[in-house]
């Protein structure tokens, strides 16, 4: 098995490392290849593509590692599309993007440049496997890698073109309680919120939500000292009875929602295996 590691960290955060030293000891193969910046927050953008405006590539050395790692002036997500385009040696069977520095619980899955990693792996067939770590208490890397080497032969396994994302908390191995199946969390612990608005700025900061959140969601599971494991699935259809596809669009219709309770079913593509 080929492995791809990336993040949105950067290439020379310690997440990263750790991670990419005990993959290889487990004995896969892998290449790194991450932005030469932190790309935090950037889902899963690609950013702007131009054929006048190169993709810049630089080698880096990872201590402890005999893999090929590289930083490139993208994010994420575009790590993960060079990859598939084989930039850096054959496809991938499976990426993991991780171990990021804070936790990508709830809605925030849909910025994180984490999770968009392995979202925009699924989308080109590959399996994914997003890793974030709690770092409120303690760093604990080694912890967070050893979960995601744990579930790895479980994901590589499973479905074709699936994607997960770990949580794990800031806790050594032997205190941690196990790994447990979670929901996605209604909200996070902390939101954004402008602090100051200027004729040329606006200043954001973090405020506490105050939310609780119930055990059986991924916030919740690691507040409880579990880490917590939810397959994701990225774009996705929303059809009812009124709308299907082929059918000509009237104004009368009662349009399709998720918040309706409509079908949801993602793009053929999505579905098929090559």
């Amino acid at each position: 098995m080929r492995i791809l590691i990336t993040n949105d960290d950067g290439i020379q955060s310690p997440g990263i490392q750790e991670l990419s030293r005990h993959v290889e000891d487990a004995g896969y193969e892998l290449v790194v290849v991450a932005p030469d910046h932190d790309a935090s927050g950037t889902g899963t953008s690609l950013g702007r593509i131009s054929s006048e405006e190169p993709i810049h590539v630089s080698r880096h050395k990872i201590p402890g590692l005999q893999a090929d790692a590289y930083g490139i002036s993208g994010s994420p997500a575009l790590c993960v599309v060079t990859g598939y385009l084989e930039a850096f040696g054959p496809v991938p069977d499976l990426v993991i993007s991780g171990i990021n520095a804070g936790l990508n619980t709830g809605r925030s899955t849909l910025h994180s440049g984490t999770v968009g990693a392995v979202l925009a792996a699924q989308n080109f067939g590959i399996q994914g496997l997003a890793v974030s770590l709690d770092g409120s208490t303690e760093w604990e890397w080694k912890t967070a890698a050893e979960i995601a080497l744990e579930v790895l032969p479980c994901i590589a396994a499973g479905p074709t073109r699936s994607a997960f994302n770990i949580n794990v908390p800031g806790l050594a191995r032997k205190d941690l309680k196990g790994i447990r199946w979670a929901r996605l969390a209604k909200l996070g612990s902390v939101r954004s919120a402008i602090s100051s608005i200027n004729a040329d700025q606006l200043d954001f900061h973090l405020v506490e939500t105050g939310y609780l959140p119930d055990e059986s969601t991924d916030l919740g599971t690691v507040r409880g000292g579990y880490a917590s494991i939810t397959s994701l699935h990225g774009a996705v259809e929303v059809w009812n009875d009124n709308a299907t596809a082929g059918e000509p669009f009237e104004t009368s219709c009662i349009m399709p929602g998720a918040s309706a309770g409509d079908a949801l079913s993602p793009p053929r593509s999505v579905l098929e295996n090559s």
